[in-house]
């Protein structure tokens, strides 16, 4: 039987925290008031001291499905999702085969369903060849269109200028982009090559993924976005040169948004030392001024989502030299308590974290009746407990690949539960058997 009152939640809610309970009914909040008094029928969730949230939304995952499922699966990585606060994901098209068509894409929506354990939907993939399969994509059969304007993991780089004007000119919805320019990019690793060979010190990466690059690929984004009227998102900024072309305020009034990863606003190129390939990600994990001012830009609202780009390999492959390590990490299992680490040192306020992890990107995608906790509104929620702390180790991480970049790093919060679509998925580390996730459904005017 499922929880369906919630009682005494300090619910973190549109800018404000209030104490009160929470009523479920058939998968939907039906009703939040100061109090409301529990029936024979009810099973009673009280959390007193605990902080009641709409789950996180994250708008980059790479779950590895289908192609890599030795990394990650849908199954293995929404399971830890939940497990840490995330209720719905939105997964990248650099699969085998790549989701670059049509077919391709319904595709994974059936293999997820009875698999994701979070509520879903999968971004087409750009190609230097598939324009004309992007301009069949219906404005609201998925969450947007994934341009990698920088070589990264999958091969799908669109470098062809003519292509990129076209897909920004004919893109049905939102464009997506990764920003980085590769021929700086090559003519770096060239350089670094000829000093260290194979043995590149990880902390280099930073360097050879340069902030000028990023910032060379981002501003072109945004000029074709500006010349066509395209609704444009750039991911994973990751440097303090690029924020000035984003504009602050509300995102329902901007034509172009931005985000930071969540190991872009924890880590920076001191924890290189330490952590080497275990931080190797594209976009890089940058300088510590780069994080501030990254932590800056989303105090005054110049950024406007957290994601986690989660995007595990194996031990064993990370373990290699620099040119052989691939790029990426695994995150969605502390995603939350990494951002609300920022809440303990007084930087943000409990309000912003949700802001920028449910409320905003659900505007952003315009999904339908998520990411709030409103009456009516589809029960995604996690509960937060601010006082317990947690370290993580290897041998209590969720993920199929079995490490995290945080190991022997304690973290001030612990997610305690989550529901999704009203269903217990996760508490106090006991998952349900059963995935519980839907496809998630936009509504584009």
């Amino acid at each position: 039987m499922p929880y369906n009152l919630i009682k005494n939640a300090l619910m973190v809610n549109e800018g404000e925290i209030k104490e009160g309970d929470l009523l479920i009914k058939d998968g939907r909040i039906e009703k939040i008031a100061p109090e409301i008094t529990a029936s024979s029928e009810m099973k009673v969730m009280d959390i007193e001291g605990r902080h009641l949230i709409p789950g996180m939304i994250d708008d980059q995952v790479h779950f590895r499905e289908p192609g890599f499922t030795h990394k990650g699966g849908l199954y293995s990585e929404s399971r830890a999702a939940v497990a840490g606060g995330i209720t719905s994901f939105m997964e990248m098209p650099n699969t085998n085969p790549q989701t670059i068509t049509i077919e391709a894409l319904e595709e994974k929506f059936a293999m997820a369903q009875g698999k994701a354990f979070g509520n879903y939907a999968f971004y087409l993939g750009a190609t230097n060849d598939n324009l004309e399969e992007i301009k069949k994509l219906e404005k609201n059969q998925t969450c947007g269109i994934k341009v990698f304007m920088g070589a990264s993991t999958g091969n799908m780089l669109v470098d062809n200028e003519e292509t990129l004007d076209g897909i920004f000119a004919n893109a049905p919805g939102l464009v997506m982009t990764h920003c980085e320019d590769t021929p700086m990019i090559q003519a770096n690793e060239a350089a670094y090559r000829e000093k260290y060979g194979e043995d590149v010190p990880m902390s280099c990466h930073p360097d050879i993924r340069s902030a000028e690059a990023c910032l060379k690929s981002s501003s072109f984004a945004i000029s074709l976005a500006k010349k066509h009227g395209t609704r444009l998102h750039v991911l994973h900024l990751t440097t303090a040169i690029e924020l000035d072309q984003f504009e602050a305020g509300d995102l329902a009034n901007k034509q172009i948004t931005g985000e930071a990863c969540v190991h872009h606003l924890f880590f920076d190129d001191t924890d290189y030392e330490a952590k080497g390939s275990f931080i190797k990600c594209n976009p890089a994990i940058k300088t510590p001024a780069d994080r501030q001012a990254l932590v800056q830009a989303m105090l005054d609202d110049r950024l406007d989502v957290i994601a986690t780009d989660h995007a595990p390999h194996t031990l064993e492959e990370k373990l290699n030299t620099y040119f052989k390590s691939p790029a990426g990490l695994p995150l969605v299992q502390h995603a939350l308590p990494m951002v609300l680490e920022l809440v303990h040192d007084d930087v943000f306020d409990f309000a912003r974290v949700v802001e920028k992890t449910a409320h905003a990107p659900a505007r952003l995608f315009d999904i339908e009746d998520r990411g709030y906790l409103r009456e009516g509104y589809w029960a995604d929620l996690a509960v937060v407990d601010m006082n317990k702390s947690q370290r993580v180790e290897r041998d209590n991480v969720l993920y199929k690949c079995g490490w995290s970049p945080l190991e022997g790093r304690m973290l001030r919060s612990t997610i305690e539960a989550t529901f999704v679509n009203g269903n217990l998925v996760y508490r106090n580390g006991e998952l349900a058997d059963e995935p519980r996730g839907s496809r998630l459904i936009f509504k584009r005017s």
